[in-house]
């Protein structure tokens, strides 16, 4: 899928921009194309009878907390704390991404707990002049407020900031999609490139474009060491908890810079919960952050769960499910035996590039539960109601864009949010680009980048609620 986006981006950046379409009424639904088709429900199967003959198969597989258990989440019995441990990614050998720190509840979020100079790796990857690339480790909270950690990479230009004020920053939020350690961006610019890197970190270019215009860059590891790919608190907290590390590092050079923030698809999970909890987690920096420009947006899972179960989008579907699992326990417990099984495998440590064409199999997400309907119960309703964080208004202007042909993360969740953030009082935009989720990255990015950069130049925000 990367490969792909890579394609379409170069595209679109050799065409140059091409103009959205504000809407403010219903977007009109994309089918699903024939050669996409989900799997119908098969008559005369009963789904609890497959699933307990699934249970009656495959044996329950051995429990093995690692050395180096991770806290549990609140109120988990004493079993699910062992599976909970025992899904979480594997180190990778470097204490900067491995390492739980000790007292970190004794520490403020945002709080630097390490910094290390990767300019010599960061300068080769990136492949623009960097005075500084710098890989911090910072105290930041889990999605049941515990406390926790995550790593960002913060890159600073060769050539001096000529503007007025301080030098902004733009917050790269990537899409990194990603279940191990080894596919973060900061651990491929602290390591160099690896077969886990994506080359779609660096397409659409917006570090190398935003370092070009004296920008500084913080490009978050936003999924934090449990890597929960796709749960909205973790990664807001960790987006909003690597501004605050930048503003203790550095009070002399970014204490009173300007931020912006953006990000595509996994990365516009990222940024919505971000701008969602910056009133009740970050208040200080609802006027440090002047903007947030977000496609691609997967708002609704419950309309995920209807447009990307059982076809080809399944394998990430799966793969989102299970890192929202790796947060919030309780959908491990309604795994059975099949799914531990996969959970403990190696394919907890995989990338985008591994588990996404598992979607060739279009296997539906009842073949890893226990129980029938497991998109349709009351445990599925918790998540999708907490995870839509319905009623948290952004603080910041916001420039929204989707596809109109979206399929898989279909444009009415994004104008849903769009409508919702102008009912609350938010100033925002809303765009409609050509094309299902992989064109509409390549063509709705340049209006966006010139959007962001507006913001960061201090121009006030258009508002078309």
């Amino acid at each position: 899928m990367r490969t792909w986006r890579v394609l379409l981006i170069v595209i679109a950046l050799v065409c140059g921009p091409a103009a959205g379409v504000g809407y403010a009424g219903p977007i009109p639904a994309a089918p699903n194309p024939p050669a996409l088709p989900a799997i119908p429900a098969l008559p005369g199967i009963n789904t609890a009878a497959v699933q307990q003959w699934i249970n009656a198969v495959v044996p329950a597989p051995p429990i093995v907390p690692p050395p180096d258990p991770i806290a549990a989440a609140p109120g988990t019995s004493a079993d699910l704390v062992r599976l909970q441990q025992a899904v979480m990614p594997s180190n990778v050998g470097d204490p900067m991404f491995d390492q739980w720190p000790a007292n970190l509840a004794a520490e403020t979020p945002g709080a630097i707990i390490a910094a290390r100079d990767v300019t010599a790796t960061a300068a080769a990857v990136l492949a623009v002049p960097v005075r500084q690339a710098l890989l911090l480790k910072f105290r930041t909270t889990d999605a049941y407020g515990g406390p926790s950690f995550a790593t960002a990479t913060l890159v600073i230009p060769a050539t001096a900031w000529s503007g007025p004020g301080e030098r902004p920053v733009v917050v790269n939020n990537l899409a990194i999609d990603a279940l191990g350690r080894a596919c973060t961006p900061g651990y491929t610019l602290a390591h160099g490139f690896n077969s886990h890197s994506s080359a779609g970190d660096d397409l659409p270019p917006t570090t190398q474009l935003a370092v070009l215009r004296g920008y500084a860059v913080l490009i978050p590891d936003h999924e934090g060491p449990r890597m929960a790919y796709a749960e909205p608190y973790v990664a807001g907290h960790a987006v909003l908890d690597s501004i605050r590390a930048v503003r203790n590092l550095r009070p002399e050079e970014f204490g009173a810079s300007r931020f912006a923030m953006h990000g595509y698809s996994g990365g516009a999970i990222a940024t919505r919960g971000a701008v969602g909890l910056i009133d009740s987690y970050a208040p200080e920096l609802a006027t440090v952050i002047v903007g947030a420009a977000l496609g691609g947006v997967p708002v609704d899972y419950r309309m995920l769960a209807g447009s990307m179960n059982a076809n080809l989008a399944s394998g990430i579907f799966l793969a989102a499910t299970f890192g929202v699992a790796r947060e919030r326990p309780e959908i491990l417990g309604r795994m059975n035996n099949l799914a531990r099984w996969a959970a403990i495998s190696p394919l907890k440590d995989t990338c985008d590039s591994t588990f996404a064409p598992i979607g060739l199999l279009m296997l539906p997400a009842d073949v890893a539960a226990d129980m029938p309907d497991a998109l349709h119960s009351p445990l599925a309703d918790r998540i999708y109601a907490v995870t839509a964080m319905n009623g948290m208004k952004s603080p910041v202007p916001l420039y929204v864009y989707q596809g109109q042909q979206e399929f898989w993360i279909p444009a009415q969740g994004a104008h849903d949010y769009y409508l919702q953030q102008c009912a609350l009082g938010a100033r925002a935009q809303y765009r409609s680009v050509l094309g299902e989720h992989l064109i509409a990255d390549a063509l709705g990015y340049p209006e966006a980048a010139a959007w962001l950069d507006q913001r960061l130049q201090g121009i006030p925000a258009p508002d078309e609620c």
